[in-house]
């Protein structure tokens, strides 16, 4: 699940300190005035005036849509937006505590070098003294790069800067031995924000083609180029991704794992790319032993990457390098940059104006240091019972779900032992971790902001590199605590819910059953969990092993209803004339739908355990469910958003995420009285079959 293209990071209890940190009762709490409590179920968001049965997505949110206006700094309103609001606003009082009281705090403590990493953020006046200098350096070695070994050293270089060039590496989990960390190398080094928007030939991708153009010679000349050159490089750079787009797959061909699992001899990989030496760049990112194989996930790629590297001239190298590393820096320089960088980004996200300067130190922190952040978060946020409450629906899901496996007609006995075996052993991981991650390594010191994020960016990437061939950590997490988002990883077989997603409106400890059932089991909950079994996650075993446990005649009727998802999405219209790519959101549709089936009956199930059946605000408990899952996708997006979510994103508009759904399912037809032929009660000959 992902709820927001940027993963962002409630009832206040009192503070908590943080690892090293002293008690919050030697200094006073920063005082941050918090919104009204959300809740899981809003009457008030309900347009009566809309039939359920005709758009349940407005008659749930109506009257909400209504009234909202998204604010100029966003793409998007709603349950994320305002959940992710209260979060930064926790956060935020936990960072200017620990900015105020840094030098209290022992020297090398993890207490100061958080206050110290925010207050280098927070100093906007050394950033524009400091304009581009703190990249000079780096932008002098690309300017020195005069050979082809010269140049993969700088690609080799930039990489752990975070610095989007030509590839990435990063150990992986081995998709055919889940024990074991695995080298795994990707297509990127796009900056557009996909391959398509290279290759498609209508008016407006070359409009936005355009504007990127536009947008690289900017940034360059803001790096120091005389204007002629830097439009002359913006032209090179525009030439050279889009030979690197044309050799990227495609997203809906990544969603096939099998297509993008291709374990390489180092030989071979050699081979496959001759122009660069891998043993070299291996050892120069601090991989201590040349792994033996590498995953490549898109061979076809780095065979034209190599040729590129050998062929494009030096020069083009030189102006790809440069914009693609000051457009790494841009957020943390001096305003110009920040302004470029916003601009050319907001032709994507339609936001009118950049965040404030809080908040984006606040996500660079969360971002870095955010096991530091966590532990705060969490006292504050949080409880015990609240875990064990999140962990009651969270068991009763797991029951659910086993008993449709048990009962699935078109299932085999085969099929279903393996699927039994994979539900039973799938772990789960809520709120926090059990161990909070150490950062004694980690250097932050008082100054300039740029220096801190590069020293936390190596960091980052010291923690990991020389993973490949070493044991998986499982105690380890994807998300930061305070993170409204949830996922599941097949490698893992694992849900993990952090904590910030855990509080209203997805969820309310001691709020209404049914409406928690609706939000964090159907659209939380149960949708993670069938994650393990939709187009992508059946690939991968009980153990997290990329292989075929299916009997081929129940992978074919799977296929064949999965299809039938893929054509109703596609029937839907996205924004404009766009409609839904079904093929590339199939697998967030199959969770959504097999999540909220499995939901509903696990709300039947603690139903008949409680007996509470009351009608609350005029609605059965059984309609509580639908409407609070309908208002767990409450969104108001700008069309831009939605324009290039069609492309990049794999998950559906919040609307179809939520009537998509329902209007396959009889038991919502009956809770809200729907007959056949109502918009919301599609004809059985085309609902789908699976979980």
């Amino acid at each position: 699940m992902n709820r927001t293209l940027a993963i962002a990071a409630a009832t206040l209890l009192g503070a908590a300190p943080l690892a090293s940190q002293a008690p919050a009762s030697a200094a006073p709490q920063s005082a941050v005035k918090f919104p009204a409590p959300l809740k899981v179920f809003d009457p008030s968001f309900i347009d009566t005036s809309v039939s359920a049965c005709t758009d349940f997505f407005q008659f749930a949110n109506g009257a909400w849509l209504n009234r909202d206006t998204i604010p100029p700094a966003f793409s998007s309103s709603g349950v994320t937006k305002d959940m992710n609001d209260r979060n930064e606003l926790v956060v935020r009082s936990v960072l200017e505590d620990a900015m105020k009281n840094r030098s209290r705090q022992p020297a090398g403590s993890t207490a100061r070098k958080l206050g110290t990493f925010y207050a280098s953020c927070m100093d906007s006046t050394r950033a524009e003294q400091e304009g581009i200098e703190p990249i000079r350096f780096e932008l002098e070695r690309i300017s020195a790069v005069t050979s082809r070994s010269a140049l993969v050293q700088e690609i080799t270089r930039l990489q752990p800067m975070r610095a989007n060039v030509l590839f990435s590496y990063f150990p992986e989990v081995d998709p055919k031995d889940a024990t074991h960390y695995m080298a795994s190398l990707n297509q990127g080094g796009l900056g557009m924000p996909d391959r398509d928007y290279y290759t498609k030939t209508d008016s407006a991708s070359a409009a936005l083609r355009a504007k990127y153009v536009a947008h690289v010679a900017r940034t360059l000349t803001l790096a120091g180029e005389p204007e002629a050159d830097a439009r002359a490089q913006a032209q090179r750079v525009m030439a050279l991704e889009t030979e690197l787009a044309k050799s990227s797959m495609t997203r809906v061909a990544m969603r096939d794992p099998n297509a993008t699992y291709h374990k390489v001899a180092i030989a071979d990989l050699q081979t496959m790319a001759s122009s660069i030496d891998w043993p070299v760049y291996f050892r120069s990112l601090g991989v201590s032993t040349t792994p033996a194989y590498v995953d490549v996930g898109q061979p076809d790629f780095f065979k034209r990457a190599g040729e590129l590297v050998a062929t494009i001239p030096l020069e083009d190298w030189r102006a790809y390098l440069r914009y693609h590393l000051v457009s790494a820096a841009s957020p943390w320089l001096s305003t110009t940059f920040v302004s470029e960088d916003f601009g050319y980004n907001a032709l994507y996200s339609g936001a009118r104006e950049n965040l404030p300067r809080w908040r984006r130190c606040l996500r660079a922190t969360d971002s870095r240091l955010g096991e530091a952040l966590g532990q705060a978060y969490v006292a504050k946020t949080f409880s015990p019972q609240a875990r064990a409450l999140a962990r009651q629906v969270i068991d009763d899901i797991r029951a659910s779900f086993l008993d449709r496996i048990n009962n699935l007609s078109w299932m085999s006995d085969s099929t279903r032992k393996y699927a039994l075996a994979k539900l039973a052993q799938m772990n789960e991981k809520v709120g926090y971790p059990d161990k909070w991650r150490d950062y004694d390594k980690l250097k932050v010191t008082e100054g300039g902001f740029a220096g801190n994020i590069l020293r936390a960016n190596a960091f980052a990437w010291q923690r990991v590199v020389d993973r490949p061939g070493k044991p998986v950590d499982k105690t380890e997490w994807g998300m930061t605590v305070p993170t409204v988002n949830a996922y599941y990883n097949p490698s893992m077989n694992e849900m993990v819910f952090p904590a910030g997603a855990l509080l209203p409106q997805t969820f309310d400890a001691s709020g209404d059953l049914a409406s928690n059932y609706g939000s964090l089991g159907g659209s939380w909950a149960g949708h993670e969990l069938t994650h393990g079994f939709d187009d992508e996650g059946r690939h991968f075993d009980a153990a997290g092993n990329l292989k075929d446990w299916w009997v081929p005649s129940d992978s074919v009727k799977f296929t064949e209803q999965a299809q039938k998802i893929v054509d109703q999405f596609a029937g839907y219209v996205q924004v404009d004339t766009l409609h839904v790519n079904g093929q590339l959101t199939l697998g967030e549709n199959i969770a959504d739908y097999g999540g909220l089936l499995t939901a509903y009956d696990a709300l039947e199930r603690a139903l008949n355990r409680t007996g509470d059946r009351r009608v609350i605000n005029g609605y059965t408990p059984e309609q509580r469910f639908f409407i609070a899952y309908a208002q767990s996708w409450r969104e108001h997006s700008r069309p831009e958003r939605l324009r290039s979510r069609v492309f990049t994103d794999p998950h559906a508009p919040a609307r179809w995420r939520t009537n998509g759904p329902v209007s396959n399912m009889a038991s919502f037809a009956k809770a809200f009285n729907c007959k056949p032929g109502d918009p919301m009660v599609r004809p059985a000959a085309v609902v789908p079959q699976i979980w």
